[in-house]
């Protein structure tokens, strides 16, 4: 069976988030115009934020219309899937395009668990990719893919908001260059990166799981490199394979080393604002419903407010890489900040209270200067120490 061609399954998640965002600010409003007009006592219960009469007729008129407007645009673009899907069915798969690969990640970042719940075309499926397009799950089909494998893949997860195409930044590509000067196979994971973290972890761990029973050839060793949020995904499968929730996995027994670039292992500083500023908003009658703009912010955000209170996996080799926007000979007035989006602290895990703090060994983390957060993942510096660290165990 043949997929729908992609662009107009896209219109039709377009068309539906629209229908979504429309229904959705009615009920913003509706919510204030109730609560100015019951006036309550600040700190008192929340009223019905339904208003009655010709108000409330007025609302429910406007919800409805968007409705049959939205449901007439899916009609019409699922009847234009149906016209093109032969067509599409004899060509090869197009290549993904950066510009609309990036403004879909971000989307999903944004509002991907909302986009997962209500089956939008829009929300990205969690796969192994190479160059941008899926790898196969078959043992033949994937040998004929990847017609270099090797012994030692490399996974390489990407951040919030992000897809596998960004690792290639400024020229160039951790993956590739691990492939050229480690003989190293690098495949990519692309996912919504909106989701609960818990939920990317578990899903993670059962498509490794396949991924490692169709590998072309026996793995000696399996790395996990995860820039900014892509650490915490990978901490979290291999956090949830442990526990034995999933049953006996093999693939945690064939991981050899874990990388985190700008991880918020304690949390990111700036969700915590937003948390503050949500929290702030709740509290005022009148000012409530604008909270729900706030919380806009996926599951997939709010998750890095608190960072992963879990110990770093027993198994192993853990390495950290954190970043500093200012030079190394500069104070340390930015330090809390310190890429911009992920503190010096914890993209190292060192939390004030030693139980909370993550054993990296000194010689298995490091700090790069005059880099931001995404500059981690073009920084020459941090090649250095990626193959420092891992082209002796190749020798």
């Amino acid at each position: 069976m043949h997929k729908r061609p992609q662009h107009t399954a896209h219109l039709r998640g377009s068309a539906q988030l629209a229908t979504d965002a429309v229904i959705g600010l009615t009920d913003l409003v509706e919510a204030m115009h109730s609560r100015i007009a019951t006036l309550p006592v600040l700190g008192s219960p929340a009223c019905d934020e339904r208003t009655r009469g010709i108000t409330g007729l007025v609302y429910r008129s406007v919800r409805g219309a968007t409705r049959r407007v939205g449901d007439r645009a899916q009609a019409l673009l699922g009847w234009l899937d149906d016209r093109l899907a032969a067509d599409h069915a004899s060509r090869a798969a197009p290549l993904a395009r950066p510009e609309r690969e990036a403004l879909r990640a971000a989307l999903n970042g944004v509002l991907g668990d909302h986009l997962a719940a209500s089956g939008n075309p829009l929300a990205i499926e969690m796969c192994f990719r190479v160059a941008g397009q899926s790898l196969p799950r078959e043992r033949d089909a994937l040998r004929e893919r990847l017609p270099d494998a090797g012994p030692r893949p490399l996974i390489l997860l990407h951040g919030l908001c992000m897809n596998d195409l960004q690792w290639q930044r400024a020229g160039h590509d951790h993956g590739l260059a691990l492939a050229r000067d480690a003989g190293f196979t690098p495949v990519y994971l692309h996912y919504n990166s909106g989701l609960p973290i818990a939920v990317n972890g578990h899903l993670l761990a059962q498509q490794l799981e396949q991924l490692q029973a169709v590998w072309p050839v026996p793995i000696t060793g399996l790395t996990l490199l995860g820039h900014s949020m892509g650490g915490l995904v990978a901490r979290s499968a291999l956090h949830q394979a442990a526990s034995g929730e999933l049953g006996a996995l093999r693939w945690p027994t064939q991981v050899s080393d874990l990388i985190c670039l700008g991880s918020p292992h304690l949390g990111a500083p700036l969700e915590t604002a937003g948390h503050i500023v949500t929290s702030l908003l709740s509290v005022a009658p009148y000012a409530a419903p604008l909270a729900r703009l706030a919380l806009l912010r996926s599951a997939g955000i709010k998750d890095l407010r608190k960072g992963d209170r879990t110990p770093l996996p027993t198994g192993p080799r853990c390495y950290a890489v954190a970043a500093n926007l200012k030079p190394a000979n500069a104070a340390s007035a930015t330090h809390l900040l310190g890429d911009g989006l992920v503190s010096v602290a914890s993209a190292l895990g060192q939390h004030r209270q030693a139980a909370r703090r993550l054993q990296f060994p000194a010689a298995q983390q490091a700090v790069v200067h005059s880099t931001s957060h995404l500059g981690l993942l073009s920084s020459t510096t941090v090649y250095a120490h990626l193959i420092g660290w891992l082209r002796p165990l190749q020798d």
